[in-house]
C-alpha cells in the first residue's frame, strides 16, 4: 500500500498548484480530514508525554487545515502560520515568509509539513536550525525522502522533480537539536520528557 504526500505538484505554489492539488477532491493528494486525522495523533501522543500546548507555529501552513484540526483539542490555542506563498499570504491573511530565514517568536509546538522537500541542502540545513530554535516543547516534521519515493508514496501524486534526500540526511541534521518520539513528532533535548528506550524513533 502507497501512501499520498502533501508534497506534490510543481513548486510554483499559485493558485493553479493549490486548486489541483489541495481543494479539488478528484485530483488533490489530501484534504482537510487527513490534517484532523494527523491532529489527533499528534495531539493523542503529546497528551501522552504530557505537553499541552499554547501556542503553535505551522511553517509553510498552505491552505491553515492544520488550525482548525489543532483548536478542536486545544480551544485556546494561539495558532500563527507563515508561508512562502504570497499568493496563499494574501489570499488568507497568513504571515508571507519563508523557514530558511524566518526570525519570528517561538512555541510550543511547531510543524513543518511537506517544506523541506523544496530546498536545497543549504536551505534545508538553514531550515533546520529556524526550527531548532523556534521549537519550545515539540516539533511535528514530514519530509519526503528518497526512500519514501522508491517504497512507499503515490507516484502518480507525487512530485518527483523534488529535492530528494536519503532520510539519513534528516536523522543526522536533527540529531543535535531533537529526540525523536516516533510518528514525525520531535521534542528538544532541553525537554523534561522521558521517552523509554522502544518509545523513541531512529
Amino acid at each position: 500500500m502507497t501512501r499520498r504526500t502533501r508534497a506534490a505538484g510543481s513548486s510554483n505554489f499559485d493558485a493553479d498548484y493549490y486548486r489541483r492539488y489541495y481543494e479539488d477532491p478528484k485530483t488533490r493528494v489530501a484534504g482537510p480530514e487527513d490534517t484532523a486525522r494527523l491532529a489527533r495523533f499528534v495531539a493523542g501522543y503529546l497528551d501522552h508525554l504530557g505537553i499541552a500546548p499554547k501556542t503553535a507555529l505551522d511553517l509553510g501552513c498552505g491552505l491553515g487545515w492544520w488550525r482548525p484540526a489543532l483548536t478542536a483539542f486545544y480551544p485556546q490555542l494561539a495558532y500563527r502560520g507563515v508561508e512562502h506563498s504570497a499568493h496563499l499570504a494574501k489570499e488568507l491573511g497568513w504571515e508571507h515568509g519563508s523557514i530558511v530565514d524566518y526570525g519570528g517568536a517561538r512555541a510550543d509546538l511547531v510543524i513543518c509539513q511537506g517544506v523541506l522537500h523544496y530546498l536545497d541542502k543549504n536551505d534545508a540545513l538553514a531550515a533546520i536550525a529556524t526550527l531548532a530554535r523556534v521549537t519550545k516543547k515539540a516539533l511535528y516534521l514530514e519530509a519526503l525522502t528518497k526512500e519514501d519515493w522508491e517504497h512507499h508514496v503515490d507516484r502518480a501524486r507525487t512530485d518527483g522533480s523534488m529535492k530528494l534526500r536519503p532520510a539519513s540526511f534528516y536523522r543526522r541534521a536533527l540529531a543535535p537539536h531533537f529526540l525523536a518520539c516516533g510518528g514525525g513528532l520531535y521534542v528538544p533535548h532541553t525537554s523534561p520528557v522521558v521517552l523509554f528506550e522502544l518509545e523513541k524513533g531512529r
